[in-house]
């Protein structure tokens, strides 16, 4: 059997390359093997996993849009409402398509999450103008009249809300690390569709309420939700005490939830397949033939299992789990074997179940990762990578073994792997060591022995040759090849410049010794690599700790790290502190950026202060939610149904980023409605603020469930890809709950508080300014 294995250049479409290469190999079935009595078939690919998580997403799409237009019906009770305020959907996914286009990204997985995130984020804009129109309508106006006093005075709001969302994005093209790509991706489908949806509703939607009766809509209500909520906004901002406790109450709460609730993190989800890509390492020593040996062993035993039922498996029936085929690879120091569970649910206990195979084989060493369509399929997203450089690679490999022997203490079953694979110095290794008063004597230098010493092993490299604008590299090798022995390199002739001919023995000692048959050398020093990946309960930065606090420096105290020999950490674990300290530096430059919009577009320096304080309460309600997702899809095997734990990883930490431009929104209404009553002289602190609240809360209560209805798909549904972005969903819509419900309670009370401080202070300065 011959096995192809193909692979994409970057930036090319999986799915059309799949569909090419099948079509392809049909053809080559039949004009070219089959006649020979031989077939062509695909035995593994990718994009199966590819298509099942764009499938996913797009029917969770299209849920989320469905559920969304549902929601916006029953609080709008008119279908003509309904469509004016929808009509914006399409539009926005189609700019949102157009934005990847035009920035040269491919709709994947990540991006196409990006487009359904702002399904229900397309409507906000919609809702609040058509609210305003639809309040002007009932004061008396006409509907020509209404429609453009809705937009006037609502347009600010709308502006400050929609490129408060887009600008918190700018700062991430500055993000150059892996998960800058996937960021963007998300960066660009939001902000299109949220740029296209502010258009839509400050031109499509006035153009269509001046001409469409919406005269059903006026009597709807905010629902039961948007009632219990006016009557608990009315009941907090009836005293002073209620009013300081509620915002004591809730900047504690919050603060104690970011202090205490903040899971550990992780660096990117691997995106798995249920695939294993399994090694077995063999020390020095071993040839092809030896493995050849333990392939077909491990042939016979895993064959009877490609085909199987997966149920004989769950009864405890087998001790291997069904696999759906089994591609096995054979080389002189490995055996690499690529399979896939029939059952997804499986692959962590197929993956266990080679393992404990390749134990069985003395001096092996195993190593087992699940596939990834972010990464490299060797658990990249997760390891913790110990590079060990020294002087001395004995005592280099000495320290890499105690790391390994002490992981596997500090850790239960953590995948361990080695770069090179062996720790051992068991290979034969011939040394020339010149003697360079004797080369100097006879005019000899470095470039002349090393040139000589490579003829006679790997070849040395002479020159190059044009031939019809090809390049052809001329190497010298001597008549044994690589083959040659000790006593032909002792005895082979130099020609020195004065034009005699000595044999290398007389300018250097020819020394037989042992040592690796892989030397790595990183900045110049002999260097070993040891990748510890921590079992799934354990988070990377844990992860990261732990091996930083009980391996390293439990070496270094226990004296088993020798003088000369440094180890650092390196593999995800620089990339999760890299992202992460990237990250965070967004979030404060996108801070200042929504801070500094606000007050253009208020005209103020202190108002934006009040919308501002929203957001760390939008943190809080986003960490919240990820923790009950981990609570209850911890406890859902006790009911029949497969487990959820979504990491904190850099994917959802982009929730937060995201959460600062939307959380803002509902705030922005309810204070730009507060400061226009408060310049029209509508009443005390109290009254404007109440009023606020309730003329913005029909529009607050349906851009919040519109919003989360779009989201739940994405958040709940289970599903192939569900990984990538299940976090972030997760975030951004417990995280809009959790704003809406302070929107009511602790906006009004600290804005009620500070207006009472402000008139206090201006009525005391009155009398001494007079004076």
């Amino acid at each position: 059997m011959i096995g192809l294995s193909v692979r994409r250049e970057p930036g090319s479409n999986v799915i059309a390359i799949k569909q090419g290469l099948l079509e392809e190999m049909e053809r080559i079935n039949r004009d070219v093997l089959g006649p020979a009595g031989m077939e062509l078939r695909l035995t593994s690919d990718d994009v199966a996993y590819v298509q099942a998580s764009l499938k996913n997403v797009w029917i969770n799409l299209g849920i989320g849009a469905v559920l969304a237009c549902g929601v916006l019906y029953l609080f709008l009770r008119s279908g003509r409402a309904t469509l004016v305020a929808v009509a914006g959907i399409p539009i926005c996914t189609i700019t949102a398509f157009l934005g990847l286009l035009i920035f040269g990204r491919t709709i994947n997985v990540i991006s196409l999450a990006g487009v359904a995130f702002a399904i229900g984020m397309t409507l906000d804009n919609s809702i609040v103008v058509l609210e305003s129109i639809d309040l002007e309508r009932r004061r008396g106006l006409d509907r020509f009249r209404a429609a453009v006093e809705g937009v006037r005075k609502v347009w600010p709001a709308v502006v400050a809300s929609t490129l408060t969302t887009v600008l918190v994005f700018a700062p991430i093209v500055l993000i150059q690390e892996e998960a800058g790509q996937l960021y963007s991706d998300v960066a660009i489908a939001v902000s299109a569709s949220i740029l296209a949806s502010m258009l839509v509703a400050m031109t499509v939607v006035p153009a269509a309420c001046a001409h469409i009766d919406l005269k059903a809509a006026a009597g709807a209500s905010a629902g039961r939700f948007g009632a219990a909520m006016g009557r608990l906004s009315d009941a907090i901002l009836a005293s002073r005490a209620r009013r300081l406790s509620v915002v004591a109450g809730t900047i504690a709460a919050s603060a104690a939830v970011i202090v205490f609730l903040t899971p550990p993190a992780e660096y990117l989800p691997e995106g798995e397949e249920a695939k294993t890509f399994a090694s077995m390492n063999a020390p020095p020593g071993y040839n092809l033939t030896t493995m050849a040996a333990i392939g077909e062993e491990l042939q016979d035993y895993f064959m009877p299992f490609v085909g199987d039922d997966p149920d004989r498996f769950a009864a405890g029936e087998t001790e291997v789990p069904a696999m759906a085929y089994l591609n096995m690879q054979i080389e002189p120091q490995r055996v690499r074997i690529i399979t896939e569970s029939v059952d997804p649910s499986q692959i962590d206990a197929l993956m266990a179940a080679i393992t404990r195979k390749y134990a069985e084989y003395p001096g092996m060493r195993a190593f087992a990762s699940r596939g990834s369509i972010i990464t490299s399929n060797d658990g990249g997203t997760r390891s913790v990578g110990l590079d060990i450089s020294g002087p001395s690679l004995e005592d280099v490999y000495a320290v890499a073994s105690a790391a390994v022997a002490r992981a596997e203490q500090v850790f239960d079953g953590p995948r361990v792997q080695i770069e090179p694979p062996t720790l051992s110095l068991s290979q034969p290794l011939i040394e020339v060591r010149p003697d360079w008063d004797r080369a100097a004597e006879l005019g000899l230098d470095l470039e002349d022995l090393g040139f000589a010493v490579s003829v006679l092993t790997n070849g040395a490299f002479a020159d190059e040759f044009i031939r019809d604008d090809r390049k052809i590299d001329i190497y010298f090798y001597g008549r044994d090849g690589p083959a040659t022995d000790i006593d032909a390199v002792r005895l082979t002739s130099l020609h020195t410049p004065q034009g005699a001919v000595v044999p290398l023995e007389s300018v250097a000692r020819v020394i037989e010794t042992v040592d690796t048959n892989t030397i790595r050398r990183i900045d110049g020093r002999r260097t070993v690599s040891v990748f510890i990946i921590p079992p799934a309960s354990v988070a990377l930065e844990t992860g990261v700790e732990t091996v930083r606090r009980d391996v390293v420096e439990h070496l270094r105290d226990t004296g088993g790290m020798p003088i000369g020999v440094d180890v650092d950490l390196s593999g995800a674990s620089d990339q999760l502190d890299a992202t992460r300290e990237a990250l965070l530096g967004n979030y404060a430059v996108a801070a200042v950026v929504i801070y500094l919009l606000l007050v253009a577009i208020f005209g103020h320096w202190g108002h934006p202060m009040l919308i501002m304080t929203t957001i760390p309460i939008g943190v809080a309600g986003g960490i919240v939610g990820l923790a009950l997702m981990n609570l209850v899809g911890g406890v859902l095997p006790a009911v029949g149904l497969a487990p959820i734990r979504q990491p904190f990883d850099m994917i959802s930490m982009l929730g937060f980023l995201i959460l600062m431009g939307t959380v803002v929104n509902n705030p922005i209404l309810v204070v730009h409605r507060a400061m226009e009553n408060a310049r029209d002289g509508a009443g005390s602190p109290s009254e404007v603020v109440r009023e606020a609240v309730a003329s913005r809360l029909r529009p607050i209560a349906m851009s919040t469930i519109t919003t989360i209805c779009g989201l739940a798909p994405l958040v709940f549904f289970p599903g192939e890809g569900t990984e990538l972005y299940r976090g972030v969903g997760a975030i951004v819509l417990f995280g809009i709950l959790g704003t809406a419900l302070v929107t009511v309670t602790f906006l009004p009370a600290l804005t009620v508080t500070v207006l009472t401080a402000s008139a206090r202070w201006s009525a005391r300065r009155a009398p001494a300014a007079a004076e």
